[in-house]
C-alpha cells in the first residue's frame, strides 16, 4: 500500500469518527501507531489552505493528479515551458504541500511522463498489429532543426507521429531506409504522402513508397486567409469609426435641429450605421469560426 492509499485511510477515518487516540486510529486502519502517528502530522501539515481537504479525498487527488499531468503533458512537453515557470504556478495554486512541484521534481516527472507516453505507443502498436489494424497511410514528411535535423512523419488521418529520427542529412536514400523500415514495422503501406515540393520528398513517394505526391498547400491557405481577414477586419473597422462619428453628429443636435425631419434623419443614420457594424461583426465571427 502506498503513501497516498495509507494517507488516505487516515483522513476517512477522521471524517467517519472524529479525532481519535493514535492507538485506536491503528486498530480501525489496520496500519501500525508509527505511521498513523506519521501521517496524520503530514495531513496537518498539508491542511494549511481552506481548500486543502479536498486533495486529501479520492477524487481530489485523482483530480490533482490530472492537474499535474496534463500541465506537464501540454506545456512541457508540447509547449517547452521552463520548470521555473510551472514550479510557480503550482506554487500558486497553493499545491507546494500536496505535491512535489519543485523544479527538480517536476523534470524527474516529466522524464517519467514521456517514457510512459513511449511505452503507451509502443504497446498500442504491437496490439494494432497482432489484430490485423494496419491500414495504408497519409503521411505527411517535413524535416525540422532543433539541436539537429530532425526527419519527421505523420498519418493525417489521426495525427499518429510515425517516424522521428535524427539524421545526419535528408537525402532520398536516408528517407527511404527510415520511412520503409517504419512502415514495415507497422505492417502498413503508403496512400500518398503530403510534403513541400523537395525532390527527395517528391522521390521518396513516387519512386520509394510508389503511392502519390500530393503538395503541401498551407502556404498557400495562409495566404487565402490573410487576405480574407484583412479585408473583413478593414469593413469592421470602417463601421465602427462611421457609427462613433453618427453618434457624436447625434449628440451634437439636440440644440441644432429646427424640425422633426431632421431629428429623424440623424437618428436614422445612426441606425444604420449600427445595423452595418452588427453585419460586419456577424460576418468577422463566421469568419473565424470556419
Amino acid at each position: 500500500m502506498g503513501f497516498w492509499d495509507k494517507s488516505l485511510q487516515i483522513f476517512k477515518c477522521l471524517c467517519d469518527h472524529g479525532r481519535q487516540s493514535v492507538r485506536r486510529m491503528a486498530q480501525q486502519t489496520g496500519l501500525s501507531k508509527s505511521s498513523v502517528h506519521r501521517l496524520q502530522h503530514a495531513l496537518e501539515r498539508r491542511n494549511d489552505h481552506p481548500e486543502s481537504w479536498w486533495w486529501e479525498t479520492e477524487v481530489g487527488r485523482q483530480w490533482l493528479t490530472r492537474l499535474v499531468v496534463a500541465t506537464l503533458y501540454t506545456f512541457g512537453l508540447k509547449r517547452g515551458v521552463g520548470m521555473e515557470t510551472m514550479h510557480e504556478f503550482f506554487a500558486r495554486l497553493h499545491l507546494e504541500t500536496q505535491v512535489g512541484c519543485s523544479p527538480t521534481a517536476l523534470r524527474r516527472g516529466l522524464q517519467a511522463l514521456e517514457t510512459a507516453l513511449l511505452e503507451t505507443a509502443a504497446g498500442w502498436e504491437q496490439e494494432g498489429c497482432a489484430h490485423g489494424e494496419a491500414r495504408e497511410v497519409i503521411g505527411a514528411v517535413d524535416e525540422t532543426f532543433l539541436e539537429r535535423l530532425l526527419l519527421v512523419c505523420m498519418d493525417l488521418a489521426t495525427g499518429y507521429l510515425l517516424l522521428e529520427e535524427v539524421a545526419d542529412d535528408r537525402t532520398y536514400a536516408t528517407w527511404k531506409a527510415l520511412v520503409e523500415e517504419r512502415l514495415k514495422d507497422l505492417g502498413a503501406g503508403g496512400l500518398y504522402m503530403v510534403s513541400d515540393r523537395a525532390q527527395a520528398l517528391i522521390q521518396l513517394a513516387e519512386q520509394g513508397l510508389e503511392c502519390l505526391s500530393i503538395p503541401d498547400f498551407f502556404h498557400v491557405v495562409h495566404d487565402i486567409v490573410k487576405s480574407y481577414s484583412l479585408a473583413i477586419g478593414q469593413r469592421l473597422r470602417h463601421a465602427r469609426q462611421a457609427l462613433i462619428q453618427a453618434q457624436e453628429a447625434l449628440a451634437r443636435r439636440p440644440g441644432q435641429c429646427h424640425t422633426a425631419q431632421e431629428a429623424s434623419a440623424v437618428t436614422a443614420l445612426v441606425e444604420a450605421r449600427h445595423a452595418e457594424v452588427v453585419r460586419w461583426e456577424e460576418a468577422h465571427h463566421t469568419y473565424r469560426g470556419h
